[in-house]
């Protein structure tokens, strides 16, 4: 297989664009409005952009490396699409809410949650990791698609509250869903479009076509850009360089001030490229050949801000070695702290099943405590 029909269909595509791949910015009329978004960005705003990306490639590139050493039982890789996570990520405002589906490792690492935190689920320590509320995002979701019918549901609990269209920034709340090209064509997508059209609500679909639902392209999924599946739903759409970080921005700023002012949802189409493999139990070079991925490694996004960063004359060796030693300082961290997480209590798997005490439940778990007693008892 090759990646021929996929390019071809970028090539004659419109999508936003604000930087080349080659690191110039890019000035058009039809991407002025986009343009206008980016604006107020300075040039230490675009390096912490930078460090974002480049941090969360090195904790991709460490947790890939602890699966295969064994240290956890499985890892979703996300190394390809930093700049669709984190320059949609940092457009989010402080209240708006965010249900990822399982490799927004980029997206969770911009709202704050813990790296290691990241990691217990993979390493089957916790069923989530972290305190949903702290962060305003959601725990992973590994059941394709499903995620997106939450997000629906919450972006409508979040209109009814009157959380939107309030004019006050500080109020006013979005929810923002992260899916893959895959999850489009599963059933709970369609309904959550169908349900945030017909009830205008506050959120905004963002689709990573990473071009590969594990082994299957995205030609085998649709006759027509995704982006254009949100239209037919009567949602706003629109397709932008998911390589490149600032479009990814702009786009969803848009999005965001769409929903935050009561206009309704968005489905943003990021066309980008998973670098690695689906998951660490995935073997890609089965499916795809070495001259798609080289395509798509010289649309590096990381190295495309690089670019533009060195032609704006931001770019500072001292401030990139301090970069670096920040990814090695996470990656150290997260080869101690992860080995380090001990087993939770087998009696945990009886906790969360029901909101309340359930009486069948409790009697389970009393078998469960005693039985162990016994064994631990016989040894």
């Amino acid at each position: 297989m090759t990646g021929e029909p996929e390019v071809a269909l970028a090539d004659v595509t419109p999508l936003v664009q604000l930087v080349s791949p080659t690191g110039e910015r890019v000035v058009e009329p039809d991407n002025a409005t986009y343009r206008s978004r980016v604006d107020h960005l300075t040039s230490e705003d675009l390096r912490a952009l930078y460090r974002d990306m480049v941090l969360t490639r090195r904790f991709d590139d460490e947790a890939t490396a602890l699966q295969r050493q064994g240290e956890l039982a499985l890892y979703a890789q996300g190394r390809g699409q930093e700049a669709a996570q984190v320059g949609s990520a940092s457009a989010l405002a402080p209240q708006d809410y965010v249900f990822p589906s399982y490799r927004e490792h980029g997206v969770l690492h911009v709202r704050g949650v813990d790296p290691v935190d990241r990691l217990r689920l993979y390493r089957g320590e916790d069923h989530g990791g972290w305190d949903t509320a702290a962060f305003n995002v959601h725990l992973y979701t590994l059941v394709i698609g499903s995620h997106v019918l939450h997000a629906t549901g919450y972006a409508m609990g979040v209109q009814r509250d009157g959380a939107v269209g309030t004019g006050d920034p500080a109020r006013d709340t979005a929810v923002v869903t992260y899916f893959g090209d895959g999850a489009t064509s599963q059933g709970d997508v369609s309904e959550g479009l169908v349900f945030a059209a017909v009830n205008n609500s506050p959120v905004v679909f963002f689709c990573q076509n990473n071009q590969w639902a594990i082994s299957e392209p995205t030609s085998r999924q649709t006759r027509v850009p995704l982006y254009r599946r949100g239209e037919g739903f009567g949602i706003p759409s629109v397709r932008v360089d998911g390589n490149d970080v600032l479009a990814c921005y702009a786009v969803t700023a848009e999005a965001l001030e769409r929903a935050h002012s009561g206009g309704g949802p968005t489905f943003i189409e990021a066309y980008t490229y998973r670098m690695g493999a689906h998951t660490t139990s995935d073997d890609p070079t089965r499916y795809r050949d070495r001259a798609e991925e080289e395509y798509w490694r010289q649309r590096d996004p990381i190295d495309r801000l690089e670019a533009l960063l060195r032609a704006e004359g931001a770019w500072d060796d001292a401030w990139a070695a301090a970069v670096d030693a920040d990814a090695d300082a996470l990656g150290e961290r997260l080869r101690t702290e992860v080995r380090e997480l001990g087993a939770p209590p087998t009696t945990t798997m009886f906790e969360h099943v029901y909101a309340t005490e359930h009486a069948q439940v409790t009697t389970e778990r009393a078998w469960f405590e005693e039985y162990e007693a016994e064994t631990e008892a016989s040894r």
